[in-house]
């Protein structure tokens, strides 16, 4: 272990922040917190033609909400910025012409043209065209122009591009804290672009450069970059520089089926897949998930703390934490598991923060809640929250309180209206006249009707709900009647006798 340790999460700008990337920040942040090291954030956006207006704000939005700032990146600063790469590209012709004149990289002149035809004939002999030592000499580049020729183009401004000189022959190897030892034959590899013809980096020469001048110690990022993991660990070695620790995280795979989690499956099967919603894409944010549970799921695809501890506090998760214990196979999403552990969360809210949220959700459909007492709402909420797993079922679960049925499920109707229900709830509308209107004295009122008739719950308990629910679903008759109160409650009885007459 390093020292000082360092990590980064460095996006590219080019949409919505996937989940994905959420769980590659959340895994530096913890493991930079364990090690009380530093997170940074770089925005690498070289790519100007793939970039997207307000995708930088995106992911620091997105970063800050989940609850796992960085310390380091755009509009916090830090010693080691600017942290956009298009603010530092000034800065990485110098490491290419460097690798150019130490003989790790060279001009290659090949148009798009000239490249595409060769890949043509290729694929037309049933090969795949590679661009490294087994060809170079044979193309246009500075390693097959003698010396007066190459300064000829360059004079004359001919574009061109810097690629990488792979070495002719040889295994790389190197050490990775999730895969372990890895081992590339350079024969398969091909000479990369590192800087190009418009003048900025590709990814590989900034990404490096960037780790390097940014003191980075550990690069924790997705598998899907672990194709590259070869050229970046020699690239490291042609400057001669310290090379950090890898560990490429296994990727988060479909709920169902093969390949890794897309934006077109949270649309088929109504999840989202972003922190925050995004044009027509809704996020975890916005679908009522609490950032709790964004934190809690994410670290438990693709890590395993050892226990059976599933419930994990941010804190908690900093102590836990260890790379060492990051799975090498895929992580299945389960949509499931995500709105199991949002109930717990939801569960664990304050009471004033529920009641906040919950004031909230009726405002919106159209409730006035200056008519009720915040300690109404609050017996009503602890009335309702166990059935809820987002905050916007509380509405759903709780809509009859503040609006009388007067449509009802036909399911209930059939149990809950009988020939005899309109006798009953006459004598139920006199019994409850007389009495103290609490849970202990309704039940107890209730409980003598019944035995004095000699009948079944079943012949009371399902008409009253129906009657005042509309349906046969919600927490105990007798809780909803205190709640509602002696005058609504028989109001709701007259309009059923009325209704059903």
């Amino acid at each position: 272990m390093k020292s000082d340790v360092r990590v980064r999460f460095a996006p590219s700008p080019t949409g919505p922040l996937h989940i994905g990337g959420v769980r590659t920040a959340l895994f530096n942040y913890l493991f930079a917190k364990k090690h009380k090291g530093q997170f940074v954030l770089r925005i690498e956006d070289t790519d100007q033609n793939r970039y997207v207006p307000g995708a930088e704000e995106y992911i620091i939005e997105a970063l800050e909400w989940c609850g796992i700032p960085f310390d380091e990146g755009p509009g916090k600063g830090g010693e080691f910025g600017p942290y956009r790469q298009s603010e530092r590209k000034s800065l990485y012709r110098q490491y290419a012409d460097e690798l150019v004149s130490g003989g790790h990289a060279y001009y290659a002149f090949d148009t798009p043209e000239i490249l595409n035809s060769h890949r043509k004939d290729h694929e037309s002999k049933g090969k795949t065209f590679i661009y490294n030592a087994h060809n170079r000499l044979k193309l246009d580049n500075s390693l097959s122009l003698d010396a007066d020729a190459l300064e000829k183009r360059l004079k004359e401004g001919q574009s061109y591009v810097i690629r990488f000189k792979t070495p002719e022959s040889g295994i790389i190897s190197f050490q990775d804290i999730i895969r372990g030892v890895i081992e590339i034959k350079t024969t398969t590899l091909d000479d990369k672009i590192l800087f190009k013809s418009d003048g900025m980096p590709t990814y590989h020469l900034a990404n490096v450069v960037d780790d390097h001048l940014m003191q980075i110690s550990h690069v924790i990022r997705g598998e899907e970059w672990l194709p590259s993991l070869a050229l970046h660990v020699q690239l490291y070695w042609a400057f001669g520089w310290d090379v950090p620790v890898f560990a490429h995280l296994p990727l988060i795979m479909k709920p169902v089926g093969k390949g890794k989690l897309s934006k077109r499956d949270g649309e088929k099967m109504g999840f989202p897949v972003f922190p925050l919603s995004w044009e027509e894409s809704i996020g975890y944010r916005e679908a009522g998930y609490y950032p709790e549970t964004v934190v809690n799921f994410l670290a438990m695809l693709g890590w395993n703390p050892g226990t059976e501890q599933e419930i994990f506090s941010l804190n908690e998760l900093v102590q836990a934490f260890d790379l060492d214990r990051v799975h090498h196979s895929g992580a299945r999403f389960d949509p499931e598991k995500t709105a199991w552990f949002n109930h717990h969360y939801l569960q664990q809210r304050s009471g004033d923060e529920l009641l906040r949220e919950y004031k909230g959700m009726l405002q919106s459909n159209e409730v006035d809640v200056s008519k009720y007492t915040d300690d109404y709402l609050m017996r009503l909420l602890n009335l309702i929250k166990e059935r809820a797993s987002f905050n916007h079922e509380l509405y759903d679960l709780s809509e009859f309180f503040f609006h009388a049925p007067t449509e009802f499920e036909s399911k209930a109707v059939k149990r809950g209206w009988k020939e005899q229900s309109p006798e009953r709830l006459q004598d139920l509308i006199a019994l409850f006249e007389s009495i103290d209107f609490n849970n202990a004295s309704i039940s107890e009122a209730v409980n003598s009707y019944i035995k004095e008739h000699d009948i079944s719950f079943g012949a009371v308990m399902p008409t009253m709900r129906m009657l005042l629910v509309g349906d046969l679903k919600g927490p105990g008759v007798f809780e909803i009647m205190e709640l509602l109160g002696k005058e609504e409650v028989i109001s709701r009885m007259r309009f059923a006798l009325s209704h059903f007459s």
